[in-house]
């Protein structure tokens, strides 16, 4: 008991002191987690478990959308995007579709390795 009360209080600090950028990888990180753990719940016909993770992951989308800066000219196409995958967590969710799933999953680990080169970039900017 007292193991996971320190894991909470860790994963609570590294939360809270994480950098706008850390917490965009967070969500990817998450999103990809439950994709991953929704996949595994498909094919052993857990439908609740499949569904409460493809739910974790349309929250997650729901959130990148609506922290969408409309100023750049970008973020149309993110939103697009966005708006592709939700559309697709839908379907696989009604279906329980391991297919649509894995495509959603190969999206999201995309955007998440583009992510993570967007910060290698931007560390070096301020380095330099």
């Amino acid at each position: 008991m007292a193991l996971n009360k320190g894991y909470a209080a860790y994963a609570n600090s590294k939360i809270m002191t994480a950098s706008p950028a850390e917490l965009t990888l967070m969500l990817f990180e998450g999103a990809i987690k439950f994709c991953n753990i929704a996949i595994v719940a498909v094919e052993e016909k857990d439908v609740e478990k499949a569904h409460v993770n493809i739910v974790k992951v349309e929250n997650i989308i729901t959130e990148f959308q609506s922290s969408l800066n409309e100023k750049y000219e970008v973020a149309k196409d993110f939103a697009n995007v966005y708006q592709y995958l939700q559309e697709r967590l839908m379907q696989a969710n009604i279906k329980k579709d391991k297919e649509i799933l894995e495509e959603v999953l190969k999206h999201l680990r995309t955007m998440r390795d583009t992510w993570k080169e967007v910060m290698k970039l931007s560390r070096a900017e301020k380095c330099s």
